[in-house]
């Protein structure tokens, strides 16, 4: 047996973006390790570090045993502590040090998937102890690894693979969260529509329909009359979606049509990354 073809996206979609991260952090100078990056409080060594962190726990190896320094102002919540473990243990490693792990690492979880026969629906245990689904675990890494890749990118100036599989992947995850945003984060009252235009190197224009019992749904056709459109570019839809940047900082490139107050509602809740 191998992958399941439900898997293999999330398989295409992991190893094209941690392929483009290698290739990202393999000539860097050691003085480039330490870049800051989008993340607070994390730079290019310790985004690097968070990849070989996820995907060893995915292997199965055990979590390392280390106590965080009590000075980490960006560690604020549990979630945050237990990431931040996989970051600090490796903060003094060399380049050439955490490019041998990286590459060691990737060669591991290659060979992990290539024999990866297990149906989606098995249950696995993923990050904090949480049981989720292998479909889940594998489509949430996809979706992590591309938005850390364009984090690197970022931070180096080498923007690029705003299209590439992952790109599509974080997509369909970012859209599925939309009408959980707009019915119970934002509020939007019943019998409304909010209608969200996308263009860039990945477009889409979708409507979020709330019924009278205020559930919300998502399709691809447009409203004759939503409450509110809002209007950005790929880039932007996904660093507003995984807490990279303020609003405030972005607000030209974001244009609203109809009800502001729900649309800043809406965009508030945007952020789906802890």
């Amino acid at each position: 047996m191998s992958l399941h073809p439900s898997l293999q996206t999330y398989a295409d979609a992991w190893t094209h973006s941690v392929e483009a991260i290698s290739e990202l952090v393999t000539p860097l100078a050691e003085g480039e390790w330490n870049r800051a990056t989008p993340c607070p409080g994390w730079s290019v060594r310790d985004i690097v570090s968070h990849v070989i962190g996820v995907d060893c726990e995915m292997l199965g190896d055990p979590r390392p045993i280390h106590t965080l320094p009590r000075d980490l102002y960006h560690v604020q919540t549990e979630s945050q502590r237990y990431q931040e473990i996989q970051v600090d243990i490796r903060r003094h490693h060399t380049a050439p040090e955490m490019v041998s792990e990286l590459e060691y690492t990737v060669i591991r979880r290659n060979r992990h998937l290539r024999n990866e026969s297990r149906d989606p629906s098995t249950i696995v245990r993923g990050p904090r102890g949480i049981e989720e689904t292998l479909e889940f675990a594998m489509r949430r890494r996809a979706f992590d690894i591309w938005a850390h890749e364009q984090d690197l990118r970022w931070s180096l100036g080498k923007p690029g693979n705003l299209d590439s599989p992952g790109a599509y992947v974080t997509r369909d995850l970012l859209l599925s969260i939309l009408p959980k945003i707009v019915t119970k984060d934002a509020g939007a009252p019943a019998d409304s529509a909010a209608v969200f235009d996308v263009h860039g190197p990945v477009e889409f224009l979708r409507t979020v329909r709330v019924d009278a019992d205020g559930k919300g749904t998502i399709d691809g056709s447009p409203s004759l009359g939503p409450a509110v459109t809002i209007a950005l570019d790929w880039e932007t839809y996904v660093r507003l979606s995984c807490g990279r940047v303020a609003l405030d900082a972005v607000a030209d490139r974001v244009k609203v049509e109809g009800d502001a107050d729900l649309a800043s509602a809406i965009l508030a809740a945007f952020p789906v990354t802890p």
